[in-house]
């Protein structure tokens, strides 16, 4: 029973940590911050703008490989894994 409640809590702090760099991926870098952000430019585009447009897209599919493949080692570390 005990190392249910730790895989789940390991699990939540997996989930918190993509919540926080998608919140300041998308709020932060998309409009919080893109006014200073416009100063740099990348490939031609303000970066504040990237960021909002693309940027974001590109962290939040990195997100899903980097969860996919913790939650896989976090699988395997309980022996819940798929066979």
């Amino acid at each position: 029973m005990e190392s249910q409640s730790t895989y789940w809590q390991e699990n939540l702090r997996l989930i918190l940590i993509c919540l926080v760099i998608w919140f300041i991926v998308s709020f932060g870098f998309g409009v919080l911050l893109v006014d200073e952000l416009n100063n740099i430019r990348l490939g031609g585009y303000k970066l504040g703008f990237w960021f909002a447009q693309q940027g974001s897209i590109y962290a939040f599919l990195g997100l899903i490989f980097w969860y996919g493949k913790k939650m896989n080692d976090l699988d395997k570390k309980y022996n819940v894994e798929d066979k």
